[in-house]
């Protein structure tokens, strides 16, 4: 029966030629005209080809990923490559899908140019070689692609995906904005409202009245690139929006760029820059703001900036969101008691229900859950029966591990009578062909028992770490057991998100959703 192989282009930064994202470019076309002819020549049966036209991460490539899913369903035997570079650059899925999840699965693994093949025993190392080979290639590109966009920032450049609410990318230079009337003329009006004392959420309810569409859906209706954020009611100006708004001195013709950095090269990720690493060049592009209205926003925003709290950070800062439209609730205080409220129902009539809750009604409601999932995992019924849950996995761990003792004793036993037949052969003991036959069966029994000694080791580790998982969750609750009073370091440590619902004007009861962190 022949073997069926599946053929996996992708197309690299360093060979792209494609005139139109419909034309196959012509590493593609020469990869699959390769692997073509190398599997009829080992007469394997082509599966199915499966090819990535644009360059990308092996995390987000479609094909790629096609390709793993059905490699895990097993309707292949083989994967072919131009090169092991071609499949992925990173080690750490070399070592996951190569030398991992492949072998269990069955599937082989095999790159022409470079010769990397996994049914050869002895090709292993040169396979870890050219995955350190392409590890630093990938960083080391990552490092030129990063110094490269820092000099184009420091030259005043504009390299974002999107522009800025109020500008558009300048069609016939590169890196240049260019104002976008209708958007600046309300970018103007933003701050001249300001400065005539109105605040920001009274701007924002302002805009929504006349039915101002924000900057997001402003640019999805002008069919403009946009960010679309995971939230509800993304066609509503809010708090933020302003405030956010106020402060940019793009709007006075400065270029500022650098705000987020990447996690790594490895993740698509961003998280926040010190201001010193911010990259700012002044006078790069046409100004929507005067410098004196400005200069006038700037001196009224320091004047009217107070801590929350008198400067404590809110006990459920960022944690708490409208169960209604999925926005963060903001912090308030008044006549001494703290109080949680969502602020798109004021900002907008009619959009959201508006959750409002106190500070310390959030509170007990966290801590009386808290109490019942302590009650749930750590009384005594509960602690008997994870202690008898625990057991049994310990048992079942002795088992597998004394299974595998077995599979790779077994397997070393295949291997020692394999290298015996071998000796056997060169002193003449037995003919070449009674050789080839009793080692074909020595090399299939050998495979057999490695392949369970894999399944085995799996097991083994997943059972390791339910046991952890079990542990570190009782361990944690036991730490809370007692406790009166929540504070912000073990609400970051507990809680992931709270839902708040609107209460019910007749029952006055209100739903709360707690998402836990274990």
């Amino acid at each position: 029966m022949k073997k069926k192989v599946a053929i996996y282009c992708r197309l690299s930064d360093e060979d792209r030629d494609k005139q139109f994202e419909t034309d196959d470019s012509m590493s593609i076309q020469n990869q699959k005209s390769m692997l073509l002819t190398y599997a009829l020549k080992q007469d394997w049966e082509v599966y199915g080809i499966y090819c990535d036209e644009l360059p990308g991460t092996s995390r987000t490539r479609p094909e790629f990923l096609k390709l793993i899913k059905d490699a895990e369903e097993k309707k292949f035997d083989i994967v072919l490559c131009k090169t092991q570079s071609r499949f992925t650059r990173e080690l750490e899925l070399v070592e996951k899908y190569i030398h991992g999840l492949f072998p269990l699965w069955g599937i082989r693994f095999v790159s022409v140019v470079d010769n990397a093949d996994t049914e050869i025993k002895g090709n292993k190392k040169s396979r870890q070689i050219n995955g350190l080979v392409n590890e630093w290639y990938l960083e080391d590109l990552s490092d030129n692609i990063r110094s490269v966009l820092t000099d184009r920032r420091k030259k005043g450049a504009h390299i974002g995906a999107f522009a800025l609410y109020g500008y558009q990318k300048d069609p016939n230079q590169k890196g240049h904005l260019i104002i976008d009337p209708e958007a600046a003329e309300v970018v103007r009006e933003v701050f001249r409202l300001y400065v005539q004392g109105m605040g920001k959420t009274a701007i924002a309810r302002l805009l929504n009245d006349r039915g101002i569409p924000n900057p997001t859906e402003y640019k999805r209706r002008k069919g403009l690139r946009y960010y679309q954020p995971k939230r509800k009611n993304s066609t509503l100006w809010k708090y933020f929006n302003i405030s956010d708004m106020l402060v940019n001195d793009m709007y006075i013709g400065n270029m500022t760029q650098g705000k987020y950095g990447s996690v790594s090269y490895k993740s698509k990720k961003n998280k926040p820059r010190p201001k010193d690493q911010w990259i700012t060049v002044e006078g790069t592009h046409e100004p929507i703001i005067d410098r004196e209205l400005w200069d006038k926003t700037q001196e009224m925003i320091a004047k009217r900036t107070k801590p929350c709290y008198s400067g404590e950070i809110s006990l459920f800062s960022r944690k708490v969101r409208c169960m209604d439209c999925g926005y963060s609730m903001s912090a308030q205080i008044a006549h001494g008691r703290r109080y949680l409220r969502c602020s798109t129902a004021y900002v907008s009539k009619g959009s959201c229900a508006g959750a409002f809750i106190s500070a310390s009604a959030l509170e007990k409601a966290v801590l009386a859950e808290l109490r019942s999932l302590c009650k749930l995992y750590l009384n005594m019924d509960e602690l008997e029966a994870k202690v008898q849950l625990n057991s049994d996995l310990h048992t079942k761990l002795e088992k597998l591990n004394r299974q595998n003792y077995l599979y790779e004793k077994k397997a070393a036993e295949y291997v020692k009578g394999l290298r015996e037949l071998y000796l056997d052969k060169v002193r003449g003991i037995i003919s070449e062909s009674d050789y080839l036959v009793m080692s074909k069966d020595f090399s299939l029994e050998k495979n057999r028992v490695e392949e369970l000694v894999s399944q085995t080791t799996l097991e083994i580790e997943k059972i390791k770490e339910k046991m952890k998982k079990s542990e570190d969750r009782r361990q944690m609750l036991e730490k809370y057991v007692n406790l009166e009073h929540l504070d912000r370091t073990t609400v970051e440590i507990l809680i992931d998100t709270i839902l708040v619902g609107k209460k019910d004007p007749v029952t006055k009861a209100q739903k709360i959703e707690i998402y836990w962190n274990f």
